[in-house]
């Protein structure tokens, strides 16, 4: 007989909060306008925004001990397993993909570009991608490792990538550094992706790129293993909440000490920002874990788990949503034409608020918009697995 998934409603809870931060961070109605716990960092340092990418990865780990748990005791059953990961992290990657490309394909359609100059250009890696990448290459070291295993596994990729962006000069400026354009990921970027098709706003460079998916990774092996750990049965669960706060808030510490030599940084994914953000995650995880699965507080969640069990396909739907309003013109009294949704938000927000208000109104509204379709589809379990 079979022995049934473990469920934590404190995940799919902290999943939802994550992606719903996720979404109103994304969506401002001004991106000139933004409070500055909504910005990213400049470049070193972390704000509150900077750390919800590494929680959705964090997560994804726990998630993936959690799914993967029983199956990973029966080695018969791993190429299957295996399979269906590959298959899930490449359709997360190809919507990303169609994400980047939606524009330039319409505006092939609409305006009549080069089809060939669309995919010139594109951006090959993103947020999707990446969370595809790394599912991949996490669900394979967990059925394929030992927990033991796991975290050397964790651990060397911290010190590699530290040695690798702090010790090996930089082809062309002849030193190691951590400067935005001249780092050794910004060079691998651009001779593996080119800069056509690195990240838009930098030209030379990538956020998501090729060889800070290795920390990320790391990150994802953290929450694998804390996973491992929340799913013992021999662990009461005080143990459980009192481990989860210690282990986090060491990594919190380890991650603001190495931050002296290896700044926090999200755009390089350094390894500081690994053991920060993913110790202030599992911190989080505690919380809400005590909170919900022990204490029985479960009246809070609905409008978050809501957001949890679709996290994906809001994301997704989330970020087609403006690409494809943008299309939409509306005629004004001069003869030219605006946007669908700028006429919206001037018409409807700006007279309303002040700039940075309404910008944030704005954002606000749209979580709360798809909340309502989220909830639609939460109250008749309909769940879209990618």
């Amino acid at each position: 007989m079979t022995e049934p998934k473990q469920r934590l409603l404190s995940l799919d809870f902290f999943r939802g909060l994550t992606v719903a931060a996720m979404i109103l961070v994304n969506n401002p109605g001004s991106w000139g306008h933004i409070y500055a716990p909504l910005e990213h960092a400049e470049w070193n340092g972390c704000t509150p925004t900077d750390l919800i990418f590494p929680f959705f990865l964090w997560i994804v780990g726990v998630s993936i001990a959690f799914a993967m748990g029983n199956s990973k005791k029966d080695p018969a059953n791993h190429s299957k397993v295996i399979l269906k990961a590959v298959k899930r992290g490449v359709i997360l990657y190809l919507l990303g993909f169609f994400l980047a490309i939606f524009g330039k394909l319409m505006a092939v359609i609409m305006d009549g570009k080069s089809l060939l100059e669309a995919f010139q250009t594109v951006r090959i890696l993103g947020v999707l991608q990446r969370i595809g990448i790394v599912f991949i290459i996490s669900s394979i070291i967990f059925l394929k490792c030992s927990t033991k295993t796991i975290f050397r596994v964790f651990i060397a990729i911290l010190a590699i990538y530290w040695a690798l962006m702090t010790f090996v000069p930089v082809p062309g400026v002849g030193y190691p550094n951590l400067e935005k354009e001249t780092n050794l990921a910004a060079w691998i970027d651009r001779g593996i992706l080119t800069e056509a098709h690195t990240w838009a706003s930098s030209k030379t460079w990538d956020p998501e790129g090729v060889l800070s998916t290795l920390p990320a990774v790391g990150t994802c092996l953290f929450g694998i293993l804390v996973g491992v750990w929340m799913r013992r049965k021999d662990v009461d669960h005080p143990t459980k909440v009192a481990w989860l706060f210690t282990i986090g808030i060491a990594s919190v510490i380890l991650g603001l000490l190495w931050d002296l030599q290896f700044p926090i940084n999200k755009a390089l994914w350094t390894s500081s920002y690994v053991l920060y953000a993913g110790g202030l995650a599992a911190v989080g995880l505690a919380l809400c874990y005590w909170l919900i699965d022990v204490q029985g507080y479960k009246k809070i969640t609905t409008p978050f788990v809501v957001y949890g069990v679709n996290a994906i396909t809001v994301f997704f739907l989330a970020g087609l949503m403006p690409r494809l309003l943008n299309f939409i013109k509306i005629s004004n009294a001069d003869g030219s034409k605006t946007p669908l949704l700028e006429k919206f938000y001037s018409t409807c927000y700006t007279p309303f608020f002040s700039p940075i208000n309404a910008s944030l109104v704005w954002a606000i509204s749209y979580v709360l918009g798809f909340y309502v379709l989220l909830y639609f589809m939460y109250k008749r379990n309909i769940i879209i697995k990618v």
